[in-house]
Order: structure tokens, then sequence, then C-alpha cells
């Protein structure tokens, strides 16, 4: 549902989509396409823990100088 908002906020339809994963097919090819995903995969979930530690730091910083 977000990546539908998002694709709508960037005025991407149906056939803007397919031609930019055909471009990327012709790129990359099919078999490094997946590697590629994989490795963004891991690059956000990194990046989320990080902000959660960096959110958790602050929040125990803020516990700690009420007291």
């Amino acid at each position: 549902m977000i990546s539908a908002n998002i694709l709508a906020f960037m005025g991407l339809g149906g056939q803007e989509m397919i031609f930019i994963f055909l471009a990327l097919l012709l790129l990359f090819g099919a078999k490094k396409i997946p590697e590629l995903a994989r490795g963004l995969g891991k690059g956000i979930k990194e990046f989320k823990d990080a902000t959660k530690d960096v959110r958790e730091n602050i929040e125990e910083g803020l516990k700690e100088s009420e007291k």
C-alpha cells in the first residue's frame, strides 16, 4: 500500500513501471537482479536497526536527565 502511494505521488503508472522493469532487466540481467534486491534489503535492515539504536539511546538519555 505504501509503495502504491509513493508510485502514485511520483506519477508512475503501469506502462512506466513495465518500462523501468524491462530497462533494469536489460541493464543487470535476470541473475543479477535478485542479488541487488538482497543487498538492498540488507541495507534497509541495517538502517532500521541503526535508527532504532539511536532512538533507544536518546530515550535512555532523556530518562536519566529526568532523574
